[in-house]
């Protein structure tokens, strides 16, 4: 047969993409399928809600590098003229301990731990593979416990989809592929490491990563066929259960019946900011989402003249590191949390902070600002209703612990606990940790404006920044919201930022102090979805170029 051979991946002319504009639905992710299973809900009846649950079932196996059915889910629901707050985020598990894993750090410092392979860590830093930072996995949990407040269609019927693209085999589309890539050669030193094989035997053995190439998970197929029928139940207590906490018995894990069996998702009340006439809306602590509001707290005292202006510029990078550096040293599940929230949402506060941004740039506390494997997504119905949710194991692949012959790859979640006793954020058992995953709402007098997200570990909160302020102070449609150049800070005065960035900018930021690093590599900039309600009901969406996304519309 002949064909024409090319580079998927490859993209020398920049791609134009316009606004998307639906009036019955809309479904906005970073993997086309993944939309198209969501709309297919919607035009059999289901509601948005059923869609975004439809949606990131399909993801976990769609875009197996950044979540997977042990991952983590939070989500924000606007539904009959209300907004809602889902935290699907689990706790460390009841055996756990800070002694136990600086013991087990201690012992694994050579390399070799009694189960598996364990990093050199200094100082205070939680391992980022192995059993020690896996957390109990919400997002199966958090599709039931959403469905049976919102939802409309039948439950089981929302798996089909995701099952059929895990066993009968789904193209790659070209950003997992290369994701996927990269994962291979650094999962490469895990070979003869026994504790890893269930994963390498799952996702990357007899496996093809390049574009288009077809990947079947038939492990994940029957997981989720389980799934469907027990409605999620049986993850928690059941066969799948079981399988779980059999492996955790047999290699050194902490995961037992008693901490599944126990696990719920939370209902929490979203928290607001008013900027600039516009209320952003966030999950509370654990989630670090009150990062964002922090920084437009802080923002929103200060005149933002013009979008391509040095100075806007340096006033979000350092309006920006101001709200991580409090965030950092604050944020904790909400029972351990010392600091009052209200406080950072305050005018005192954001007016005391605006009024230390000078002309040059300063060096805050470092924060390690590392970019992990996440998906975002958002919907919206004919009646009104939109849901906000991302989902994620933290780092691709997660813990790199995938329960054997399930296709469930555990969190690595618990990464994100300080080891530091006088933290508020220290590792104890049965204790969440600080979360970087976090849905966006926008609301207008009390009415809904829209869902929006920029997934990528703690590229997140800067993201929606950058959107907020395309959207809110610069008045760039959703597409060009997500299209703009993006910058990102990653600790001390270095600051990451795209190569499409005005030279110009570039060169002020340096004469300010500011260590400018111009990278080629997209990929750790976040990816972005948006849908903006009008007036006469009709809804405007666009996806984020960084991803494989589309926007699905009805």
């Amino acid at each position: 047969m002949t064909y024409i051979s090319f580079n998927g991946i490859s993209n020398r002319y920049p791609s134009r993409r316009s606004v998307v504009y639906g009036k019955h639905g809309m479904v906005c992710t970073s993997q086309t399928l993944a939309a198209q299973a969501g709309l297919d809900v919607l035009k059999k009846g289901g509601n948005a809600i059923d869609a975004a649950i439809a949606t990131a079932i399909s993801l976990t196996v769609l875009e197996a590098p950044s979540n997977g059915i042990g991952s983590d889910l939070f989500a924000l629901v606007w539904h009959q003229g209300k907004l809602y707050g889902l935290n699907g985020s689990g706790p460390a598990p009841m055996g756990i301990t800070r002694e136990a894993v600086l013991e087990k750090i201690a012992c694994g410092h050579d390399g070799k731990g009694a189960d598996g392979k364990i990093q050199a860590l200094s100082g205070s830093s939680m391992p980022e593979s192995g059993w020690e930072p896996v957390t109990i996995p919400g997002a199966p949990a958090a599709w039931k416990e959403l469905h049976e407040k919102f939802g409309a269609a039948d439950f089981k019927t929302l798996f089909d989809a995701a099952i059929r693209y895990a066993e009968e085999g789904f193209p790659l589309q070209p950003i997992c592929s290369h994701l996927w890539q990269k994962n291979a050669q650094k999962v490469a030193a895990l070979e003869h490491e026994a504790l890893y094989q269930p994963l390498l035997d799952t996702f990357f053995r007899g496996k093809h990563f390049e574009p288009g190439q077809l990947m079947r998970i038939p492990e994940m197929g029957k997981t989720l066929r389980k799934l469907a029928e027990s409605g999620c139940a049986s993850f928690y207590q059941g066969d799948i259960a079981r399988e779980i906490v059999n492996f955790s018995k047999t290699t050194g894990g902490y995961l037992t019946e008693e901490d599944l069996c126990s696990y719920r998702p939370e209902w929490v009340e979203p928290i607001r900011l008013n900027y600039r006439g516009y209320e952003v809306c966030e999950i509370p602590p654990n989630c670090h989402g009150l990062v964002v509001l922090m920084a437009l707290n802080i923002l929103k005292h200060l005149p933002l003249a013009e979008k391509e202006s040095p100075e806007t510029v340096h006033k979000q990078l350092e309006a920006m590191k101001m709200g991580y550096t409090d965030g950092k040293s604050y944020i904790a599940d909400p029972r351990y949390m010392k600091a009052d929230v209200n406080y950072f949402l305050s005018d005192d506060y954001g007016r005391k902070r605006a009024a230390e941004i000078g002309d040059k740039a300063v060096l805050p506390r470092p924060v390690d600002l590392n970019c992990g494997g996440t998906v975002y997504l958002c919907t919206a119905d004919a009646e009104g209703n939109m849901v906000s949710l991302i989902q994620s194991h933290f780092h691709n692949f997660g813990s790199k612990l995938a329960v054997p012959g399930t296709g469930i790859l555990l969190n690595n979640r618990g990464n994100n606990f300080s080891l530091d006793p006088a933290h508020d954020n220290c590792l104890a058992p049965g204790k969440k940790p600080y979360h970087t995953i976090i849905p966006g709402f926008l609301l207008k007098d009390g009415e809904a404006v829209g869902p929006f997200g920029v997934m990528g570990g703690f590229m997140q909160p800067q993201g929606q920044v950058q959107v907020v302020n395309n959207l809110v102070d610069f008045a760039l449609n959703p597409q060009e919201a997500l299209d703009a150049p993006r910058w990102q800070w990653v600790g001390g005065k270095t600051i990451e930022i795209e190569a499409a960035f005005d030279e110009a900018i570039v060169a002020d930021l340096k004469e300010r102090g500011h260590d400018i690093k111009v990278m080629q590599d997209f990929t750790s900039f976040g990816r972005g979805q948006i849908i903006l309600r009008q007036p006469d009901g009709v809804y405007a969406a666009a996806t984020e170029p960084r991803a494989d996304g589309v926007v699905a519309a009805w």
